[in-house]
């Protein structure tokens, strides 16, 4: 079984090394067939050069309009040929990727489920009370979502079988927000996705730091129904934070 991580960049360069170093374990290689592909916007900083020696494939947009994450997450599955398809953000981490990967082959490569999510979590060492109870709620209402059949899953981990994602024609790029939660609710019209409780990944609290919890929060809720209900987002460009 192959797996393809695609990992959507745009000006990096401060976290997503972190990231490459622990998906470039060489215990996880030695057990896992992974591929790395790094599917750049057009950074203007030293992403790609970076990147340069830690990926397999690397996907850098050149055209002049500006190209949103849901087209980035695309373009680098175009070029993945691994059965499944592992979508991580830039300033992500996986506190253990052996024992993350031993879970995907345990608990969803042979089973009926079609995609895969886990818990969010921030940084350990940036985190604070506040983040521990937003996101314990807000891990606890995806989960939720999940069991009534909704679907969700937050774009800091996305996990699913290629050929639903080409069935279902991957992310839509008409959306310049809420692009993970619409693959996942049309996903989910085809089949189950499993929520893992047990397995988690860390998230830089950046944006949270910047926009704050209610601003972030009420970004996520206007443009869920309004993709949920007119399937199109709100925000025309989901700003960038680094």
């Amino acid at each position: 079984m192959k797996y393809s991580i695609i990992i959507p960049t745009l000006n990096e360069e401060k976290l997503l090394p972190e990231l490459l170093k622990q998906i470039n374990n060489p215990e996880l290689r030695s057990k896992f067939d992974i591929e790395i592909i790094v599917s750049d916007g057009g950074s203007k900083d030293k992403t790609i050069e970076l990147a340069l020696d830690s990926s397999d494939i690397i996907k850098v947009h050149t055209l002049q309009e500006r190209q949103n994450i849901a087209g980035g997450r695309n373009a680098g599955a175009k070029y993945a040929s691994g059965e499944i398809l592992i979508f991580v953000n830039g300033d992500v981490l996986v506190p253990d990727i052996i024992d993350f990967f031993k879970y995907i082959e345990s608990n969803f490569v042979n089973s009926k489920y079609l995609g895969m999510t886990c818990r969010v979590k921030v940084f350990p060492s940036e985190e604070i009370l506040l983040d521990k109870l937003y996101h314990a709620g807000y891990n606890s209402y995806f989960r939720m979502l999940n069991s009534l059949g909704l679907g969700m899953g937050r774009g800091e981990c996305q996990i699913v079988r290629k050929e639903v994602f080409v069935k279902v024609n991957g992310y839509n790029e008409k959306l310049a927000a809420g692009e993970d939660f619409d693959l996942f609710r049309r996903i989910r019209q085809l089949g189950k996705i499993l929520y893992a409780k047990d397995i988690r990944v860390y998230e830089s609290p950046r944006r949270f730091r910047k926009i704050g919890y209610k601003g972030v929060t009420w970004s996520w809720v206007k443009n869920g129904f309004s993709v949920l209900l007119k399937n199109k987002s709100i925000s025309k460009e989901w700003e960038q934070v680094r």
